[in-house]
Formats: structure tokens, sequence, C-alpha cells
């Protein structure tokens, strides 16, 4: 198994907003994609200072699973559009 970590933070009013979007429409959008060798993603939040820490953690089989979600140029964050905010 092959892990990718991803770490971002927003506001503490913004956390909960953030956590939504996360579980009901960026993650789902990426288990959609059906991508092979996928095989969960988990999501952790913890205050830090005046935010909120998120990170993410995906488990892939394989390279080429990592590959399918993240392009060519796999070690490039991927941060949909809604998730910037």
């Amino acid at each position: 198994m092959i892990s990718r970590i991803w770490r971002g933070w927003t506001s503490k009013d913004n956390a909960n907003a953030y956590d939504g979007l996360l579980r009901n429409e960026i993650f789902p959008g990426i288990l959609g994609r059906n991508i092979i060798g996928l095989r969960r993603i988990e999501l952790f939040r913890a205050p830090d200072g005046d935010e909120v820490e998120f990170v993410t953690v995906m488990w892939f089989e394989t390279m080429a699973a990592i590959k399918a979600f993240a392009g060519e140029d796999y070690e490039v964050a991927v941060v949909p559009e809604k998730a910037r905010a």
C-alpha cells in the first residue's frame, strides 16, 4: 500500500463547512471516479491555534493508481477549486 497525504488549514468558523465539503462532495467525487487501486480515504481534523488543520490520507495499491488519480505529475497536490476557498 502507498499513502498519499494532504494537509490544509481553515478558520475555526469555516471548519464545519469545510469538513462537510470534503465528506459530502470532494470524497464522493473522487470515489465516484472508480479508480482501480484506490482503497480508501481517511480524514482527520484537529485544532491548530486560531485555525483547524485537516489531513487526508488516501490509500492506493500501486503507483499506477496514484497516477490515475493525480496524473503523471503525481507529487503535485490535487485540490478542487471548491476546496480552495
